[in-house]
């Protein structure tokens, strides 16, 4: 395994993917690193191009320009080796429903030349009351957990993690993170693909902002936020249509976005922006609705970048 001895301090090396389908072009010319031991996501609306971009790293699909490194072997060139050294949770993976958790955990350890414990796999993943219930019986949450340690149980080098908290209440999502943040502990790399801010906020050391196929921003949560140069953000609505022409001439505001009639200011002193605000919307008989006051997020960012919300 040549790749292994060779590889370097990234344990993934992607160089200009493109896909395209027809005259779309889903994914186009994404470039990034990800380093060994690293959390790294793919953060984007639905439609981005992040599960497409996935699919090419692990085999699904074959780029139509560009290859990757994944620890050192080449996509186009040695798949095989690839797939032995990573674990994929899909957002549409299939699961056999009439076997047991055990069941289907022992059925994917046959597929490899070792792999880790079961009972310790199925305790890691808070499965073990569950391990002897069929699939169809399992929640939402817990399906996307034996999902997750389905892709561990020949302990790969990276786990490719696609969307796992989509349509999962709360609870399930932070026990979700949970488990992958005791992923990054053993120091595995992570690759994971959302369209939630606070998830990656939280979860990811360096994030890729994907918008329409394309890579539109590269960095630490912190450091993509700080572009902005704007700590803090005021929100309200309105009760009727007013002119507020006025808000790009408050004081200390950067920046003034409209998404769906509800203003949001951009600001370096929020006191400041806060008094003029309350002071030129009285004085105009402007009556703002549902005030709040926040520190500046990856939605920003976004926003800032796109002129669109995550969540549209």
């Amino acid at each position: 395994m040549k790749g292994c001895d060779q590889m370097a301090e990234n344990m993934i090396e992607v160089e200009g993917l493109v896909k395209r389908y027809g005259k779309e072009t889903a994914v186009n010319n994404v470039k990034f690193s990800v380093s060994t031991g690293e959390v790294f996501g793919l953060l984007g609306p639905n439609g981005a191009g992040k599960t497409t971009t996935i699919e090419m790293l692990v085999g699904l699909r074959k780029p139509d320009e560009g290859t990757a490194r994944l620890a050192g072997f080449d996509i186009r060139k040695e798949i095989g080796e690839v797939k032995e050294v990573i674990g994929v949770q899909l957002q549409s993976t299939s699961l056999f429903e009439l076997l047991t958790v055990q069941e289907i955990m022992k059925m994917y350890a046959s597929f490899y030349p070792s792999n880790v414990s079961i009972p310790e796999l199925i305790d890691e993943v808070l499965l073990t009351e569950k391990k002897k219930d069929r699939v169809k019986n399992l929640s939402g949450g817990q399906k996307q957990r034996l999902a997750i340690a389905l892709a561990l149980i020949h302990d790969p080098k990276i786990v490719f993690l696609d969307e796992p908290t989509t349509g999962l209440d709360p609870q399930a999502r932070r026990t979700l993170w949970g488990i992958i943040e005791n992923l990054k502990a053993r120091g595995k790399t992570i690759v994971l693909s959302t369209h939630y801010m606070d998830e990656a906020h939280v979860l990811c050391d360096r994030i890729g902002i994907m918008d329409q196929g394309e890579l539109i921003a590269l960095d630490t949560p912190a450091a993509l936020v700080k572009n902005l140069q704007s700590d803090s953000a005021i929100e309200f609505s309105l009760l009727h249509n007013e002119d507020v022409s006025f808000l790009d001439s408050l004081q200390a505001v950067k920046q003034v976005s409209n998404q769906n009639d509800r203003y949001v200011l951009y600001t370096d002193s929020i006191q400041l922006s806060l008094t003029d605000l309350i002071q030129q919307a009285s004085s105009k008989n402007i009556n703002l609705q549902d005030l709040q006051m926040r520190t500046a997020t990856l939605e920003d960012v976004f926003i800032h970048m796109t002129g669109r919300s995550l969540r549209e």
